[in-house]
Protein backbone atom coordinates (compact mmCIF):
# COMPACT_ATOMS: atom_id res chain seq x y z
CA UNK A 1 0.00 0.00 0.00
CA UNK A 2 1.38 3.42 -1.00
CA UNK A 3 1.99 6.40 1.23
CA UNK A 4 -0.94 8.81 1.35
CA UNK A 5 -0.41 12.22 -0.21
CA UNK A 6 -2.53 15.27 0.58
CA UNK A 7 -3.33 17.10 -2.65
CA UNK A 8 -3.07 20.89 -2.48
CA UNK A 9 -3.84 21.57 -6.14
CA UNK A 10 -4.76 19.35 -9.05
CA UNK A 11 -5.84 20.66 -12.43
CA UNK A 12 -4.84 22.32 -15.65
CA UNK A 13 -3.92 25.83 -16.71
CA UNK A 14 -6.23 28.79 -16.07
CA UNK A 15 -9.01 29.06 -18.65
CA UNK A 16 -8.24 32.79 -19.05
CA UNK A 17 -4.94 31.89 -20.69
CA UNK A 18 -6.82 29.97 -23.39
CA UNK A 19 -9.42 32.71 -23.89
CA UNK A 20 -6.84 35.51 -24.26
CA UNK A 21 -4.76 33.44 -26.70
CA UNK A 22 -7.82 32.54 -28.79
CA UNK A 23 -8.66 36.24 -29.03
CA UNK A 24 -5.06 36.96 -30.05
CA UNK A 25 -5.41 34.43 -32.88
CA UNK A 26 -7.39 37.01 -34.84
CA UNK A 27 -4.16 38.97 -35.29
CA UNK A 28 -2.77 35.94 -37.20
CA UNK A 29 0.75 36.77 -36.00
CA UNK A 30 -0.14 35.22 -32.62
CA UNK A 31 -1.36 31.90 -34.04
CA UNK A 32 1.58 29.94 -32.54
CA UNK A 33 0.68 31.29 -29.10
CA UNK A 34 -2.91 30.20 -29.62
CA UNK A 35 -1.90 26.70 -30.66
CA UNK A 36 0.34 26.47 -27.58
CA UNK A 37 -2.52 27.57 -25.30
CA UNK A 38 -4.88 25.00 -26.84
CA UNK A 39 -2.34 22.19 -26.40
CA UNK A 40 -1.73 23.28 -22.79
CA UNK A 41 -5.43 23.37 -21.99
CA UNK A 42 -6.01 19.88 -23.42
CA UNK A 43 -3.00 17.92 -22.16
CA UNK A 44 -1.22 19.86 -19.39
CA UNK A 45 -2.07 18.87 -15.81
CA UNK A 46 -0.51 19.89 -12.52
CA UNK A 47 -0.65 17.95 -9.26
CA UNK A 48 0.87 19.56 -6.19
CA UNK A 49 0.85 17.47 -3.02
CA UNK A 50 2.56 17.59 0.34
CA UNK A 51 5.23 15.20 -1.01
CA UNK A 52 5.90 16.24 -4.63
CA UNK A 53 5.08 18.35 -7.67
CA UNK A 54 3.94 16.39 -10.73
CA UNK A 55 3.49 17.91 -14.17
CA UNK A 56 1.96 15.85 -16.96
CA UNK A 57 2.13 17.34 -20.42
CA UNK A 58 3.61 17.05 -23.87
CA UNK A 59 1.86 15.68 -26.92
CA UNK A 60 -1.17 13.64 -25.79
CA UNK A 61 -0.06 14.08 -22.15
CA UNK A 62 2.70 11.47 -22.48
CA UNK A 63 5.44 13.29 -20.55
CA UNK A 64 5.50 13.37 -16.77
CA UNK A 65 7.89 15.18 -14.47
CA UNK A 66 7.99 14.63 -10.71
CA UNK A 67 10.09 16.64 -8.30
CA UNK A 68 10.40 16.44 -4.54
CA UNK A 69 10.62 19.48 -2.32
CA UNK A 70 14.07 18.66 -0.91
CA UNK A 71 15.57 19.22 -4.42
CA UNK A 72 14.23 22.79 -4.72
CA UNK A 73 16.63 25.72 -4.22
CA UNK A 74 14.64 28.61 -5.71
CA UNK A 75 11.05 29.50 -6.57
CA UNK A 76 9.96 32.44 -8.73
CA UNK A 77 6.43 33.59 -9.55
CA UNK A 78 5.40 35.82 -12.44
CA UNK A 79 1.84 37.23 -12.62
CA UNK A 80 0.06 37.00 -15.97
CA UNK A 81 -3.41 37.91 -17.21
CA UNK A 82 -3.79 41.00 -15.00
CA UNK A 83 -2.81 38.86 -12.02
CA UNK A 84 -5.62 36.30 -12.41
CA UNK A 85 -3.12 33.56 -13.20
CA UNK A 86 0.63 33.27 -13.25
CA UNK A 87 3.73 31.24 -13.97
CA UNK A 88 5.95 29.59 -11.38
CA UNK A 89 9.53 28.55 -12.09
CA UNK A 90 11.15 26.06 -9.72
CA UNK A 91 14.95 25.70 -9.81
CA UNK A 92 16.46 22.45 -8.56
CA UNK A 93 19.85 21.65 -6.98
CA UNK A 94 21.20 20.41 -10.33
CA UNK A 95 20.33 23.83 -11.87
CA UNK A 96 17.49 22.40 -13.97
CA UNK A 97 14.19 24.28 -14.01
CA UNK A 98 10.55 23.30 -14.01
CA UNK A 99 8.22 25.90 -15.48
CA UNK A 100 4.55 25.77 -14.59
CA UNK A 101 2.60 28.07 -16.88
CA UNK A 102 -0.79 29.72 -16.47
CA UNK A 103 -1.47 28.42 -12.96
CA UNK A 104 -4.70 29.55 -11.32
CA UNK A 105 -4.27 30.46 -7.61
CA UNK A 106 -0.55 30.86 -8.37
CA UNK A 107 0.11 33.02 -5.29
CA UNK A 108 -1.27 30.34 -2.95
CA UNK A 109 0.58 27.61 -4.85
CA UNK A 110 3.82 29.61 -4.74
CA UNK A 111 3.52 30.08 -0.96
CA UNK A 112 2.75 26.38 -0.50
CA UNK A 113 5.73 25.23 -2.59
CA UNK A 114 8.13 27.65 -0.88
CA UNK A 115 6.92 26.55 2.57
CA UNK A 116 7.18 22.82 1.79
CA UNK A 117 10.63 23.24 0.23
CA UNK A 118 11.88 25.23 3.23
CA UNK A 119 10.51 22.53 5.58
CA UNK A 120 12.22 19.73 3.64
CA UNK A 121 15.58 21.46 3.19
CA UNK A 122 15.69 23.07 6.63
CA UNK A 123 16.66 26.44 5.19
CA UNK A 124 14.79 29.30 3.54
CA UNK A 125 14.33 28.95 -0.18
CA UNK A 126 15.91 31.66 -2.32
CA UNK A 127 12.45 32.92 -3.24
CA UNK A 128 12.27 35.98 -5.45
CA UNK A 129 8.79 37.23 -6.27
CA UNK A 130 8.30 39.32 -9.36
Amino acid sequence: MGIREDVFYEGGPHVGDLIINILLAFTVICLPLTVGAIVRSIWLRYRITDRRISVTGGWMGRDRTDIIYSEIVRVVKVPRGLGFWGDIVVTLKDKSRLEMRALPRFREIYDYIAEKAADKTGKPIDAIAK
